[in-house]
């Protein structure tokens, strides 16, 4: 690992938004107006993100990181414009991955799995409302990322046992399956539908920390 927090660009392609993600660290991505913007904002995540890397048993290798170092700008589609979200996949999201790399990015997807657990488990079930009221409560959030991480895996030829709300039970089958999916499709160089592996890899963690971060900033536990 480089000294510096290694960040990739993802520049919209009309120049509305900019996410920067780094890549050696699944989850942590952030998007802003500006591509200056966008970095000072993952770095003022960096401290949240400690607690993902504090699960994986990889706090000290993240916290010694001192800087950034830009390594690539890119272009991304129409919804990293309107979401601020890495929708585009990178130079370093293509490359082959070795096994030890592999099994590295899926501790940490479950890393960020875990702490999306706990965020739940103790924030209050109705969330803070934005200035219209609007905005969702903590099971709706639940419902969201689960499932949209249900239909993901499709694209690894898992067939959803339903269209329901998986119990916490199925939770731990599905993600147990998830994680051995994106082996064996390693294993043969397959991508997951157009998706490549690390992107996907990547996406899951953060999806899970964008919510489970969002479920902390509107808990009402001790407001």
């Amino acid at each position: 690992m480089a000294d510096q927090l290694r960040v990739t660009l993802e520049i919209g392609p009309k120049g509305k938004r900019v996410a920067a993600v780094a890549p050696d660290w699944p989850g942590l991505e952030r998007g802003a107006k500006t591509a200056e913007a966008a970095i000072e904002r993952l770095l003022a995540y960096a401290p949240r993100y400690a607690a993902v890397t504090k699960l994986a048993g990889m706090e000290a290798a993240f916290t010694d990181l001192s800087g950034v170092d830009v390594i690539e700008q890119y272009s991304g589609t129409g919804s990293t414009d309107f979401w601020g979200i890495s929708f585009a996949f990178s130079s370093i999201d293509h490359k082959a991955m070795p096994g030890e790399t592999l099994e590295r990015e899926l501790k940490l997807m479950q890393a960020c799995w875990a702490f999306f657990d706990d965020v739940r488990g103790r924030v209050s079930a109705e969330l803070q409302r934005g200035p219209r009221g609007g905005g969702r409560d903590r099971d709706r959030i639940v419902r969201h990322v689960i499932l949209n991480e249900v239909d993901w895996a499709k694209g690894l030829g898992q067939i959803p046992p339903h269209d329901e709300m998986l119990t916490d039970e199925e939770v731990s089958v599905h993600r147990d399956a998830y994680c051995n999916a994106i082996r064996a499709y390693h294993s043969q160089n397959k991508m997951a539908k157009k998706w490549p592996l690390r992107y996907l890899i990547r996406h899951t963690a953060y999806h899970n920390l964008d919510h489970a971060w969002e479920m902390e900033d509107k808990d009402l536990t001790v407001k």
